[in-house]
Order: structure tokens, then C-alpha cells, then sequence
């Protein structure tokens, strides 16, 4: 039985990647993830989990090499997608060691237990994907994007701890290809959203407000950052079957991918397509929280994924205003459960 390792499982893209590799496929999925890790976006899957119905958890952690190689050499898996990362670009602002040691060094030790495993294993040879992020791109000027967007050869101006320690993650993808004979490629993808997405990225806490705000529990207020910042969205049911198609079609190790969407706007025109859903759209004003701006933005993020899909074949299929509406959809369901935090 085809075996897949999914670190970071309990995220909204790991999450997603489990829920299309049950559909689609016959593989077992094995999810790490931290025992103090929330189980919110995994929980219509506990039951399978609990019957051993093809999807099983390992606790493990980024910074515990022990329990990485523990947990590696118990499933052996046939493909690794990590996932798993400190992956809040504004938090890194206060928290950047955190954020470069689980980054950068949490996949060094990851790739690491991978290659012992393989080292004693004759003939073991996983696929590997590790996620790095646009965000490694940083603030290019606008005279010198491309005129096609962002493409793999655009120079590193990572703008945040965090981008800085996706510039390291990316580059020890490629290393562990070229020095160790590994099968590891490397994403650098553009912004995804959709239901479960974390109530820290701004699309999303747009859409948590606005539940809030229906459901009366709040002033019909959206508290925003900056939102002259430019985007590409994805949807991240596309992002995640990317990702398959990207370990399964003729993968080539050490290669590195662009991948995002096909709608590009501002940030502010976002915040104008949810508040537009809203049955309280005529009622809601925006203030700028000034706790809500990175001290350095990335403001420019506009892909060019024509590699990856001359490679693949891939192609987003959600459109933008389906994306915005289940993200809303997801608050709306959360709020009435009475599951969320503060705004």
C-alpha cells in the first residue's frame, strides 16, 4: 500500500491535501502533527483516524529530530509532502527565532531523518515536497517584475522573518537533492485561501469579521491593515491537488515551482468582494488597525506558473468568488457554533 507522510496535517492545506489524497486516491495518509496541535480542521476525519480507516497520526515535532526519525522510519512513506511551518508572516516580526529555527532548521532536520531512514534502508527512496512560499520574492519593484509575473529565476527580497526563513527552507530542498541523490522538490506558492483558512491572513479575518458582525456579536466594524497590497489568489482545493500532481507527474529532483492562481487584485478589492456577500453589507464600515501592518509588506505578488504547468498539465479550476464565498461560508458555520476567538 502506497504510504504518504503529511507533516502539518492539522493546517488548512494539510488538511486538504488528506482530504483529496482519501478521494482520489488508494494511498494511506499518515499526518504529524504536535500533541498540543488544534484538531478543528481535522475533525470530520477523527473517526477514520480512531477505526484505522486509511488515515493514521504521529506526534512529532520540527525541533525534536528524535521523534522525526521515530516517526519516518515506523511508516517509510512512499511520497512526504511538508507542510508543516511557524507560518504567519506578521508574527514572525515578534517571534523570528521561533520562526527561523522551526523553518529552516525544523526542515533540516526532517530532510535529515529522511536520509538516514534511506541510508539504512537499501532501495528506499521517498518523493519529497517541501513548501517554501512566494513570500521568498519579497518587495520587487515594480520596474523590475517581469512582464509575465514572478517567475522561479526572480531574485530573493524576502521582506520578513518569516520569508527569510522560506528562502532557507527553499534552499535546502534543492541541496538535499543535489548533495544526497533525494527525490525533494520545492514550491514557492503564491496566495491560497478557502474554508479553514487561519483568522491571521487578512482574507480571512476579513471573512471572520464580517461572520461576527451578522451574527451580532460585534460592531459592524472590519478592522484592516494594508490594503493597497497586491495579490493572486488561489484556491487551496487547486493548490492541494498542485501538489499531487507535482510528486506523481515525472518528478525531477532538485526542481523548484511556481504556483498561484489566475485572479490578481488588490488586497482592499477582497475586503470589497466579502463585504459585498454580506447580508449587512450596507451597514459595515473599515478602520485601519495600525497592529495589523507588517513593518515591511510584500506588496507585489503576482505569479508566473507557466513551469510548472508545462510540466504538469495543471491549471486552476475554482474561481475566485467560489473561493470567498466558502471562506465566508466556513466563518459563517464557525461563528454559529460558537467556535472563534477574538477578531
Amino acid at each position: 500500500m502506497t504510504r504518504a507522510l503529511i507533516t502539518g496535517i492539522t493546517g488548512m492545506v494539510g488538511s486538504h491535501l488528506a482530504d483529496f489524497l482519501l478521494e482520489n486516491t488508494d494511498w494511506d495518509v499518515y499526518g504529524v502533527c504536535r500533541w498540543r496541535s488544534p484538531l478543528d480542521n481535522v475533525e470530520h476525519l477523527l473517526d477514520r483516524v480512531n477505526n484505522k480507516d486509511r488515515v493514521f497520526f504521529d506526534y512529532a515535532d520540527l525541533n525534536d529530530e528524535m521523534s522525526l526519525i521515530t516517526v519516518v522510519k515506523k511508516v517509510k512513506p512512499d511520497y512526504v509532502f511538508h507542510l508543516a511551518a511557524q507560518s504567519y508572516p506578521l508574527t514572525s516580526f515578534t517571534a523570528p527565532i521561533d520562526t527561523l529555527n522551526t523553518n529552516i532548521l525544523g526542515t533540516c532536520r526532517l530532510l535529515e531523518a529522511i536520509h538516514l531512514v534511506m541510508e539504512e534502508n537499501e532501495g528506499y527512496h521517498p518523493i519529497i515536497h517541501v513548501c517554501a512560499s512566494s513570500e521568498v520574492f519579497g518587495r520587487i519593484p515594480a520596474d523590475q517584475k517581469p512582464e509575465n509575473g514572478i517567475n522561479e529565476e526572480c531574485r530573493f527580497h524576502p521582506a520578513s522573518p518569516y520569508a527569510i526563513s522560506k528562502v532557507g527552507t527553499d534552499l535546502l530542498g534543492r541541496y538535499y537533492a543535489e548533495a544526497f541523490n533525494m527525490t525533494v522538490m520545492t514550491t514557492r506558492m503564491f496566495t491560497h485561501t478557502g474554508p479553514r483558512r487561519g483568522d491571521v491572513f487578512h482574507e480571512s479575518t476579513f471573512a471572520k469579521q464580517i461572520a461576527m458582525i451578522e451574527a451580532g456579536l460585534i460592531e459592524p466594524v472590519v478592522k484592516v491593515g494594508n490594503l493597497e497590497s497586491l495579490r493572486t489568489y488561489a484556491d487551496v482545493r487547486d493548490a492541494v491537488r498542485a501538489y499531487y500532481m507535482l510528486v506523481t507527474c515525472d518528478p525531477i529532483p532538485g526542481e523548484y515551482y511556481n504556483i498561484g492562481g489566475s485572479y490578481t487584485c488588490l488586497v482592499k478589492d477582497t475586503l470589497n468582494t466579502l463585504i459585498s456577500y454580506s447580508t449587512m453589507k450596507d451597514q459595515i464600515k473599515v478602520v485601519t488597525d495600525p497592529e495589523r501592518l507588517r513593518p515591511i509588506d510584500a506588496d507585489l505578488q503576482i505569479p508566473d506558473c507557466s513551469k510548472f504547468k508545462a510540466h504538469t498539465g495543471w491549471e486552476p479550476e475554482i474561481p475566485y468568488e467560489k473561493t470567498m464565498k466558502d471562506l465566508l461560508d466556513y466563518w459563517r458555520q464557525r461563528v454559529q457554533k460558537g467556535k472563534f476567538l477574538t477578531r
